[in-house]
């Protein structure tokens, strides 16, 4: 059972920056970061392989989030820059033993999530 812990999450100004953080127990082969709107479905960001490092971003945040690895620390994290006020959002990272997918039902492990606002 791999537990996850995010961190980072709050309210921060359009055009600002976020670092959210992930720490798992123990890691598998890949850490997601999704992010859920209300009422709406949860959906892909980024994803990083533990095995060779390779990252995976959406077309939605390409160019201003960046996903990275401490794997000495059990941690990935999400640099999330130029902020804008529809990436409000309730963000989760998930863990899995198979490949960076963005197909929800693909990963084994949640964490509890954690809120980020983009507000004037």
């Amino acid at each position: 059972q791999v537990q996850l812990a995010e961190s980072g999450g709050g309210l921060v100004q359009p055009g600002g920056s976020l670092r959210l953080s992930c720490a798992a127990s123990q890691s598998g082969y890949a850490i997601g970061w999704f992010r859920q709107f209300p009422g709406k479905e949860r959906e892909g960001v980024s994803c990083i392989s533990r095995f060779d490092g390779s990252t995976y971003v959406a077309d939605s945040v390409q160019g201003r989030f960046t996903i990275s690895r401490d794997n000495a620390k059990n941690t990935v994290y999400l640099q999330m820059n130029s902020l804008k006020t529809e990436d409000t959002a309730v963000y989760y990272c998930a863990d899995t033993e198979g490949l960076c997918k963005w197909v929800v039902t693909a990963w084994d492990y949640w964490g509890q999530g954690t809120q980020v606002t983009v507000s004037s």
